[in-house]
């Protein structure tokens, strides 16, 4: 199983230039606790940390460098705060591509060393991720680099990389297919608002073909120290915006626009809303999904279900409703936060065995 089964929907890839790893066909689980919690009594979770590199960047990846084969590109050009890196090194390796990444100046360790494990070269740039005018200028010095005749930039983003992006639209497709009822709002996590806008775009072309009657409300989270699109989405702007990003949540530091306008239009158009939430909200329902559900995530696969609970208690969805919230990268992709949920435990103390033998259980 991969994204190529859904080839047919998709950017077109001849098939002997597709490269896979076995993305895509992850979970669909419902919750058992935490939904109930706030009354949601049909919340489920998509696990598509489950992919080949724990997160659902694989389906960008998949797509865009088999694009890249099929064209006899040798050089790949990418930005990331670290999930897109990873996954880009992993199909770069397969495909025989050389893979030079600028990374974000506060990409956590685990995506860092996983990069590195897969043989990318990789840059930190200093201001990267939270100074606008910075990460517009690293953007334009990819794009010089990726103007060569061997080179292709590759950022998961349709503005940069729209075929490869078609590719994440197949999360959309396996949803249809795994959903019990008909899917009444997707939440989705957002720092450019590509994951957003291709699950909006996959289930257009759903119901353009007839396979489904109406698209679901795609709702976009972002956290309060990030806010380029949620706010401009539900207050009814026409446009997102640029900040400074103040956020802690790796992953979601993009202080530029990026997709954001394209989010703002079709997830509206599909009955979507926007949602912030705190950083603390994030860890703490990281926190919940391990505890409660046995599920591992990244603080930034936390932040789709902590907007999901922030509209349930303020009354923004119907306790009724169908509600699917994506997990998008596993906790190891950030050891950092590990640590601090951790460090609230009080750890594996080693003891002797007299000791042990004395305690009460």
């Amino acid at each position: 199983m991969s994204i190529w089964r859904w080839a047919d929907l998709i950017d077109f890839v001849p098939e002997h230039a597709r490269i896979t790893l076995g993305e895509g066909n992850t979970p669909l689980v419902r919750s058992r606790r935490i939904g109930a919690s706030v009354g949601l009594k049909n919340l489920w979770l998509k696990l598509d940390f489950a992919n080949p590199t724990a997160s659902y960047k694989d389906r960008f990846a998949a797509a865009t460098i088999s694009h890249m084969v099929a064209a006899g590109k040798k050089r790949c050009i990418a930005t990331s705060s670290g999930n897109t890196g990873a996954s880009l090194a992993a199909y770069c390796a397969v495909a025989g591509i050389e893979c030079l990444v600028a990374i974000v100046e506060g990409a956590p360790l685990g995506k860092l060393q996983q990069m590195l494990c897969y043989g990318a070269k990789l840059y930190r740039v200093r201001g990267f991720g939270s100074d606008a005018g910075i990460s517009n200028a690293v953007f334009e010095q990819i794009m010089r680099w990726g103007s060569e005749p061997d080179a292709a930039v590759q950022v998961s983003s349709y503005k940069y990389s729209a075929p490869g992006m078609t590719g994440v639209e197949t999360v959309s497709f396996e949803l249809a297919e795994q959903a019990e009822s008909p899917i009444d709002h997707l939440f989705c996590p957002a720092g450019g608002g590509g994951l957003a806008v291709a699950a909006a775009r996959g289930f257009r072309k759903l119901v353009d073909f007839g396979h489904l009657s109406k698209s679901p409300a795609v709702e976009v989270v972002q956290p309060e120290g990030n806010d380029t699109i949620a706010s401009p989405l539900r207050d009814g702007s026409l446009k997102a915006r640029e900040v400074t990003s103040t956020t802690k949540i790796s992953g979601l530091q993009v202080p530029t626009v990026n997709d954001g306008h394209w989010v703002v239009t079709e997830c509206r158009a599909s009955g979507g809303s926007g949602h912030v939430v705190t950083d603390e909200e994030v860890w703490e329902t990281q926190t919940r999904l391990a505890r409660e559900e046995g599920i591992f995530t990244e603080p930034a696969g936390a932040v789709a279900l902590a907007g999901g609970l922030r509209a349930a208690r303020e009354q923004r969805v119907n306790p009724e409703a169908n509600i699917i919230c994506m997990v998008t990268g596993s906790g190891f992709k950030d050891p950092h936060s590990v640590e601090q949920m951790v460090e609230a435990t009080g750890g594996a103390p080693l003891i002797s065995f007299d000791d042990f033998a004395r305690l009460n259980c």
